[in-house]
């Protein structure tokens, strides 16, 4: 009797304590929800954008005015042999090594399952504000690099280090006042950034490979996740010049590969593709709506989902990338932030816009009225689309491309992740970050992550909100570093180049870029 008592108070704490896990899964759900909604809520996605639009203004239209000089000066500097681009110093990497770090984190899961969801939610109108959207954002990711350089500093390795946690601390707090602002929006986002590099940067990621192997090869999640545990962490314990080795080859094969595979589509139905841009803009902004407020939330739909996973998938405003941009080669802070302007362009222009493209000329959308004529979401939706074509291949390409795509994203947030915990604890803890952050891979591909993929979905968003407070306070510095460089470049001005906030790395770069011109 007495054994029956004591199970039952056993049992009894059981149901107890899954209750209240419950509960407090419940309660964290709903929590999340509310905050979700504030930092990638409309609101949020307005300061995102028009911060682009006034940098956009106050440069006078940079990325369209000097168009011509940012391709030569990007890729078009890959196929010069004067260019530096492609030469990585002894503590530094590339500037293409950079561009293609932060392309991997960039192009990912957002230009595949993004794209379809964004169609799916917000009709094939949510295309053209996508494109808007990175078009603006092209300047507020060149904003963020032009900064990163020009406040980052050398680590205890002799490794440069920037980002917006630097030029929030030394930047915005260097301004009258602001010395405490500085530091403690510089601590936030180096603390979002963390915890979104294991979420948004790694579980997610890795869940998804996952999710698509079993779907395709019918590979048992302990399998992946043990491979790719070991693979990434035979990458990312090797530091910041193998992680940069590792993404130069694998970026530019996957983009290129799966540009071709999104190319075949799109001309296999070329007739379509007229149909195509109509919708896009007829939904763009509700034509296609029966009217009145059929009209205002067709708009709404297609511009909330159209910046929401335009800003998703190219990460800017954000504040992500620069961390790798600042530990390129260069010595001109807008020649990295030209790169920027290309990043930008690279994933929501061409790998997005693409993917879209296929989707809606596959037959799987009513282009008349954005109706989804299949049961598929999301990655599936592209997978069909592709299949349309290839077949039962077409399935197996895309899990392909989303293992290479999002593989390639882990590895970059790792970097992300352990320059954030770097600021926070200085060079040498970055070792336990790293080994942390591998042994979660396993975690990611075997566990399910609906919530955590949204918790970690909302610290992506909140690193947004000190990120674009800095760069907003310091457009004026953009600006001044921009005019500089446009006097000297294209007016012959002899005046002194501004490259760094700090004498001692001024003086050096300086020099460094005398020697150059000699």
């Amino acid at each position: 009797m007495k054994r029956l008592s004591l199970l039952a108070i056993a049992l009894s704490a059981f149901l107890s304590a899954s209750a209240a896990a419950e509960g407090l899964t419940e309660t964290v759900t709903k929590v999340n929800n509310a905050i979700n909604s504030v930092v990638w809520g409309v609101p949020s996605l307005v300061l995102i954008v028009g911060t682009g639009i006034l940098l956009t203004c106050l440069t006078r239209f940079f990325q369209l005015s000097h168009a011509g000089h940012v391709a030569k000066n990007t890729i078009g500097s890959l196929f010069s042999r004067k260019s530096g681009a492609k030469t990585a110093g002894e503590k530094s990497v590339s500037q293409l090594q950079s561009l293609c770090m932060a392309l991997a984190a960039t192009i990912g899961v957002g230009n595949i399952a993004g794209v379809a969801a964004a169609i799916a939610s917000g009709g094939p109108g949510a295309v053209f504000w996508m494109w808007l959207s990175a078009f603006f954002g092209m300047m507020t990711n060149y904003s963020e690099n032009v900064l990163g350089i020009y406040y980052r500093r050398r680590n205890a390795d002799g490794e440069w280090s920037g980002g917006a946690m630097y030029y929030l601390r030394d930047g915005l707090g260097g301004k009258k006042g602001c010395k405490t602002l500085g530091k403690v929006l510089s601590v936030l986002f180096s603390i979002f950034c963390v915890l979104a590099s294991f979420g948004i940067g790694n579980m997610g990621q890795i869940n998804t490979i996952s999710s698509n192997m079993i779907a395709a090869f019918n590979v048992p999640p302990v399998a992946t996740g043990f491979v790719l545990m070991v693979l990434a962490g035979l990458v990312i314990l090797g530091g910041l010049k193998r992680i940069a080795s590792v993404t130069e080859k694998i970026v530019p094969i996957m983009a290129l590969v799966y540009i071709a595979g999104a190319l075949v589509i799109v001309f296999s139905n070329l007739n379509k593709l007229g149909a195509v841009f109509t919708s896009i803009f007829s939904f763009a902004f509700g034509f296609r709506a029966l009217g009145g407020a059929a009209v205002g939330l067709a708009v709404k739909n297609a511009v909330t989902w159209g910046f929401k996973r335009g800003v998703f998938s190219n990460e800017a405003g954000l504040g992500s990338s620069v961390m790798v941009h600042s530990a390129s080669n260069v010595k001109e802070p807008v020649r990295q932030g030209m790169w920027g302007i290309f990043e930008v362009f690279a994933d929501t222009i061409v790998v997005c816009t693409l993917t879209a493209f296929a989707v809606l000329s596959s037959g799987l959308v009513d282009l008349t009225t954005g109706e989804i004529l299949t049961d598929a979401i999301q990655t599936a939706l592209v997978s069909e689309a592709f299949s349309q074509v290839f077949g039962p291949f077409g399935g197996k390409f895309i899990a392909v491309a989303v293992l290479l795509f999002a593989f390639s994203t882990v590895l970059s947030w790792s970097f992300y992740g352990s320059k954030a915990f770097e600021f926070l604890f200085g060079t040498r803890a970055t070792v336990f970050y790293k080994i942390v952050f591998v042994a979660f891979i396993i975690v990611g591909a075997t566990m399910k992550l609906s919530l955590a993929w949204d918790i970690s979905d909302t610290f992506n968003g909140l690193m947004a909100l000190p990120n674009l407070i800095g760069v907003l306070a310091l457009s004026g510095t953009v600006v001044k570093i921009t005019r500089n460089y446009v006097a000297r470049t294209f007016k012959g001005s002899k005046e002194a180049p501004v490259l760094s906030a700090f004498d001692d790395i001024q003086k050096e770069q300086a020099e460094a870029l005398a020697r150059e011109g000699d």
